[in-house]
C-alpha cells in the first residue's frame, strides 16, 4: 500500500513540475487589443453574436471578421465604445435601443421538460424534471436562449424593474 500511494505521489510531483516548467516555456503573450475589447464586453458568454463566447468575438472583430455591432447584449453603448477604441466609424441609426431585460417563467405553464435549464449558458435557471423552475435574476443576463427552447410559453423576458438599486441619473441630451 505504501509503494502504491508513494508512487502516485511521485507521478503527480513529476507532472506537475513538467506542466509547470511547459507553461512558463511556452506561454504565449496575449494580443492587449484583444484582451481590452473583451474586457470591453458584457462577459454573458451567451452566443447570440455567432462566436463561442466574448472571447471569440473579440478576437474576430480585432481581425476585421466582425463587425462592431455584433454584440446584442451589448447595444448601441457597447458598439460605439469598440467603434471609438478601434478608431473607426459606425452608423447606430439602425441599432434599436434595447433595455436590458431579464427572464421570467409562467409557474402554472411550465412543465418542468428542463430544456431551458441545458440552454442558459449563465446557469440562471433552477429546476429539476418535472418540477416547476424560476430564474436566478442576478445571474440572468436576459440572452433570450431559454425563450426559444421552452415547448409552453412559459419563458418571456420582461424589462429589468428600476429600483433604487439599479436606477441611474440619465445624462443631459447634448445639443
Amino acid at each position: 500500500m505504501l509503494i502504491a500511494v508513494t508512487s502516485v505521489a511521485l507521478i503527480g510531483a513529476f507532472c506537475g513540475v513538467a506542466l509547470g516548467v511547459a507553461a512558463r516555456r511556452f506561454y504565449v503573450e496575449p494580443d492587449s487589443v484583444v484582451a481590452e475589447i473583451e474586457a470591453m464586453m458584457p462577459g454573458s458568454q451567451c452566443g447570440q453574436c455567432g462566436f463561442p463566447g466574448c472571447s471569440g468575438a473579440a478576437n474576430a472583430i480585432a481581425a476585421g471578421e466582425a463587425p462592431v455591432t455584433c454584440c446584442p447584449p451589448g447595444g448601441k453603448a457597447l458598439a460605439e465604445a469598440l467603434a471609438a477604441k478601434l478608431g473607426i466609424s459606425i452608423d447606430t441609426s439602425s441599432m434599436a435601443e434595447s433595455l436590458p431585460t431579464i427572464a421570467g417563467v409562467q409557474e402554472e405553464i411550465c412543465i418542468g421538460c428542463t430544456k431551458c435549464y441545458k440552454s442558459c449558458p449563465t446557469d440562471a435557471i433552477l429546476g429539476a424534471v418535472k418540477q416547476v423552475h424560476s430564474v436566478i435574476r442576478d445571474a440572468c443576463t436576459g440572452c433570450a436562449k431559454c425563450e426559444g427552447v421552452c415547448p409552453t410559453g412559459a419563458i418571456s423576458l420582461a424589462p429589468v424593474p428600476v429600483t433604487l438599486q439599479s436606477w441611474v441619473w440619465p445624462k443631459p441630451a447634448t445639443a
